[in-house]
């Protein structure tokens, strides 16, 4: 997954409490596993509401969502997070967010951020007029009004995002030690590698 330091734009100030996967992206958009193309489906519902913050000029490529209460919630479908990058998505800040929605926007490079409920609205207010700043590495988010507002993250998910590593480049980060231990078992387990062969005896 690519790099996640400072994310600066506009942000969408939806808002709405207890959004779930459904909604994110609903699920006749789940018959294919490709990412490519996902974002045509994210809040599909809700863009076919009049005057919905998507359908707004100045948003359009907004890099942050600001949204309510619970966000992520309902089912566990990764395509939520996949749709939510393919439309040029990367922070989503909330109150609350789903654990499995917060794990899946994790794995895909997608920044969760919880503030508490006040500092929701106020950065709501702001995004209707100006860009907002998510700085992971101070772990702080900004506006051009002087507003600072610092959020916790595990330290793990931290570093993994900072470096662009995702369970795939997190395993190729110890390919030393994989051969090592490869090189090593041939002497000491050789049945492992050994042909092995099936016997069916007869009934």
């Amino acid at each position: 997954m690519d790099k996640v330091s400072v994310i600066s734009g506009r942000a969408i100030p939806l808002g709405l409490k207890n959004v779930d996967t459904d909604v994110i992206i609903p699920a006749h958009w789940l018959k294919t596993v490709s990412r490519e193309g996902l974002g045509k489906g994210a809040f599909e519902t809700i863009r076919q509401a009049p005057g919905n913050p998507f359908d707004v000029e100045d948003f359009a490529g907004a890099p942050i969502l600001i949204a309510g209460d619970n966000f992520g919630c309902g089912s566990s479908r990764e395509h939520a997070a996949w749709a939510m990058l393919d439309m040029g998505l990367r922070a989503v800040i909330a109150p609350s967010f789903s654990d499995i929605f917060a794990g899946n926007a994790f794995k895909n490079g997608i920044l969760a951020v919880e503030l508490p409920q006040e500092q929701v609205d106020r950065l709501l207010e702001v995004a209707k007029t100006d860009p907002i700043t998510l700085d992971l590495e101070n772990q702080v988010v900004t506006t051009p009004y002087q507003d600072r507002f610092a959020f916790e993250i595990d330290p793990f998910r931290k570093h993994c995002m900072l470096e662009g590593l995702d369970e795939i480049g997190l395993t190729l980060k110890r390919d030393e030690a994989i051969e090592t231990h490869e090189k090593t078992r041939a002497g000491s387990l050789p049945w492992l590698d050994a042909p092995q062969s099936y016997r069916r005896d007869a009934a």
